[in-house]
């Protein structure tokens, strides 16, 4: 009688544990399934080498941008992969690479928009992405550009964009304008552009803004938050 009970109870313990262990691995796979995927790691299934990303900064100088330009978007960068981690390229004080999380999260409200060149499976070859950083690298350390002057030894974040692609590719995304091409009237502005100019405001100074190479037909959006 005893084996027989303690049959039962060897028998009930193996079923209990057995259910238990289904219960376990089914838990764990509906965990997986349902996991929330950190934003970081969704974006660098879409990015790639040579994507462009815009935001609109929080710097003191970000209203009058974008007051100028008509455009919610005031700082931009390029996006590179280096040893399978993502940065953005970008002309700040000083241009240098910044980890694109870090990038993002200095944005307002963390918005941003990043667009691709079209046709950037033909145009953008291994090649051509390296050309690009050793063309890029030669401004790594530079000061950022508070004049907007379209000079080489100093650089602001559209114009560092737009010089790479240039020089590698041929191609210009945006079009250039003159300052006197911008909205100057608002207050904001002016004050602005007293404080840089004083009243010998270059009017005639050849600029890309990061408006122009938003609304390029060069580009088209790939990822927004």
């Amino acid at each position: 009688m005893k084996k027989i009970l303690l049959a039962i109870v060897s028998v009930g313990i193996l079923i209990f544990i057995g259910y238990w262990g289904v219960e376990m691995y089914r838990s764990t796979v509906e965990t997986k399934n349902n996991a929330v995927v950190p934003e970081n790691f969704k974006i660098e299934q879409k990015i790639q080498n040579g994507d462009i990303i815009f935001q609109t900064s929080k710097s003191n100088q970000s209203k009058a941008i974008q007051l100028a330009t008509n455009s919610k978007y005031s700082h931009m960068g390029m996006i590179y992969e280096n040893n399978g981690k993502y940065f953005v390229y970008e002309a700040v004080q000083p241009v240098k690479q910044t980890p694109l999380s870090k990038w993002i999260d200095r944005g307002k409200d963390n918005h941003y928009v990043i667009k691709r060149l079209r046709n950037a499976s033909k145009i953008l070859t291994n090649s051509t992405i390296k050309n690009m950083k050793k063309i890029g690298s030669q401004y790594n350390g530079n000061s950022y550009d508070l004049y907007f002057e379209w000079s080489d030894d100093k650089m602001y974040c559209s114009e560092l964009v737009w010089k790479i692609y240039k020089e590698a590719t041929g191609i210009e995304i945006g079009e250039l304008q003159r300052l006197s091409d911008f909205d100057l009237s608002h207050k904001i502005v002016k004050t602005k552009m007293q404080e840089r100019y004083g009243t010998n405001i270059p009017m005639d100074e050849k600029v890309i803004s990061p408006a122009a190479m938003f609304n390029s037909d060069k580009l088209i959006t790939i990822e927004e938050n």
